[in-house]
């Protein structure tokens, strides 16, 4: 197999800056309807990168749980790598891509935790066992094996038979963007890209960049 030789030809669609919403997350949230209307696979699955402590860059996919004016939020253990991460350098790069569509969009800004009763709230939808995942798993340590987690989750699942509180190391963040790009592939690699900047006003600036 040549990889040389592995390529597409994208042209289901076009993006123009007349066709983009004026605010970033109201081209996101048409975007993203769009996605899971076309079945996309894992539509809300998107590349996490971060900044590790010692300065590597990290990335990891995610789930996407909200997103609104706000930005962007996922869940996660704050004792993770990308948790260290994020206490350290708490600016982030997201990225997602719905093949489907012949499109992605890449979003860079800060990020904050979320207020505990947001991520308290989220954590009583889960089910039951994602909650008592979530007080097993010491997420991206070291472990002997699977049993050792299995130990872990019976021992928490006896524990928390009935209420499963949100364990103090696990919660949300939030993205809060001041750049997101909108690409759109089309024919001869001449794809299309619009990006959004945020002003020092809070406006938003649109502008074509060259694929």
């Amino acid at each position: 197999m040549n990889l040389h030789d592995i390529r597409a030809e994208y042209s289901k669609q076009s993006l123009s800056r007349s066709q983009c919403a004026d605010h970033p997350m109201t081209q996101f949230a048409r975007w993203l309807d769009e996605a899971v209307s076309a079945q996309a696979n894992e539509a809300t699955a998107m590349n996490l990168a971060t900044v590790s402590p010692q300065g590597f860059p990290e990335a990891r996919m995610v789930l996407l749980k909200e997103a609104d004016e706000r930005g962007f939020v996922f869940f996660s253990n704050y004792l993770s790598a990308k948790g260290k991460a994020l206490a350290h350098t708490p600016q982030a790069a997201l990225t997602f891509f719905w093949a489907e569509l012949e499109r992605q969009v890449r979003v860079q800004g800060r990020v904050e935790r979320l207020p505990a009763a947001e991520s308290d709230a989220y954590f009583a939808s889960r089910p039951h066992t994602s909650r008592i995942g979530a007080w097993a798993s010491e997420q991206s340590s070291v472990i002997e094996g699977k049993s050792v987690l299995l130990t872990r989750a019976a021992k928490f699942a006896a524990q928390y038979a009935l209420n499963v509180p949100r364990p103090p190391h696990w919660g949300g963040y939030r993205v809060i963007p001041d750049l997101v790009e909108f690409w759109q592939g089309r024919p001869s690699r001449l794809h299309d890209r619009i990006r959004y900047r945020l002003n020092d006003d809070g406006s938003w600036q649109k502008e074509r960049l060259a694929p």
